[in-house]
């Protein structure tokens, strides 16, 4: 590159215009270097950034790990079957949830603590992010701002994401959901304990500060409530009422049978009981159970346009990501998090029109192969 130089240069010295070559060739590595392509690629840097002990809380699972590991391997398993000549010149991925039009099938699963991965914005940027990206975000009770501070932040619809500590503290949260305008509320029903975090105790995690919401320092009530708390929230707020947590068509045709208005399939992200099903494993008897009567969501493992796909195909009306978002988060606060909707947004656009599927109606359960 440097053999050829201007004449009159000198001798030794590389031409300008190879200065500029450099300088252009520099450009373009920063460029690819610090703009991820996909939601690994945020993973990867998200770690660079987040401190190793709040890593390891928010990217570690229960016990062995392996319902976190099997949320992952179970999309891989499942196989699509492409359609051909198929006019894919329009591609319409855009849906509606409890009524609520949203950009595409993708909303932000409730996560804890979004300090521990930027202390300053924290839940406030996810939730700009959420507005600009045409979607919902379910904000957590562990939440490390208030629900006043995110809804003063939010520009697009909230649902608000419940534990019961006690019931006072819950009547007093979701009433306060209302007054601040979010449109539901999602009652968190896998975790009557917490499950068994290693990752945790080994690093000696100490937790996070916490806004005022999170816990008014009494005893956690998980392990104390039964289907009774479906009625006694309907009848507290005129808020649909979704349950997150869901695995077996049993639980799915109680929760149907006690007023829901949708269910989340999940397994909390493989952080309470582990060896359970893998909540893709799982979808296709709830929403045979569930028949029509209520949405059903998938949250837990996805990372691709192509499992946001799968996940549509076996049933779902939309899925949640969590960890993905908050490794937006991390590595650029709100513009972070949008970006990280957008590449799953467009991965599934490209995906809908590869599989001969430009809308989302014409997606069905013929479209994957699962496995024997």
């Amino acid at each position: 590159m440097f053999a050829q130089r201007r004449k009159g240069a000198k001798k030794g010295l590389p031409s300008l215009r190879a200065w500029r070559l450099c300088a252009i060739l520099l450009r373009s590595n920063e460029v690819r270097a610090v703009r991820p392509l996909n939601l690994h690629d945020y993973e990867a840097l998200a770690k660079e950034r987040i401190d190793p002990l709040a890593w390891a809380f928010l990217a570690g699972g229960s016990d062995d790990e392996l319902t976190l590991r099997a949320n992952r391997a179970a999309f891989e398993r499942i196989l699509l079957r492409p359609r051909v000549l198929v006019d894919v010149s329009m591609c319409d991925i855009g849906t509606t949830v409890l009524g609520i039009p949203v950009r595409s099938p993708v909303l932000i699963a409730p996560t804890a603590a979004h300090a521990l991965a930027h202390p300053a914005l924290a839940e406030c940027a996810t939730a700009a992010a959420a507005a600009d990206a045409g979607t919902v975000m379910i904000v957590s009770t562990s939440a490390t701002r208030t629900i006043e501070q995110i809804a003063a932040a939010a520009r697009g619809p909230l649902w608000f994401q419940l534990y019961i500590r006690n019931w006072s503290h819950a009547r007093a949260l979701v009433e306060r959901a209302v007054a601040a305008g979010y449109q539901a509320i999602v009652l968190t029903v896998d975790r009557p304990l917490l499950g068994n975090r290693e990752r945790d105790v080994r690093g000696g995690f100490a937790g996070f500060a916490r806004a005022h919401d999170a816990d008014d320092g009494s005893r956690y009530m998980g392990d104390a409530i039964t289907w009774d708390i479906v009625g006694w929230l309907r009848d507290l707020s005129p808020l649909p009422v979704l349950v997150k947590g869901i695995l077996t068509a049993e639980d799915a045709a109680l929760a149907v049978k006690h007023g829901v208005a949708g269910i989340v399939v999940s397994n909390h992200g493989g952080r309470q009981l582990d060896g359970v099903v893998s909540a893709i494993e799982a979808l296709p008897e709830i929403v045979a159970a569930v028949a029509g009567r209520c949405e059903v969501y998938l949250d837990g493992g996805v990372r691709r346009g192509t499992d946001v796909l799968k996940a549509l195909a076996l049933g779902a009306q939309a899925v949640l990501v969590g960890r993905p978002v908050l490794w937006g988060l991390a590595v650029n606060g709100a513009a972070g998090v949008e970006h990280v909707l957008a590449i799953l947004r467009e991965e599934l656009r490209l995906a809908m029109m590869l599989a001969g599927k430009p809308t989302l109606a014409q997606i069905d359960r013929t479209l994957v192969r699962l496995p024997q």
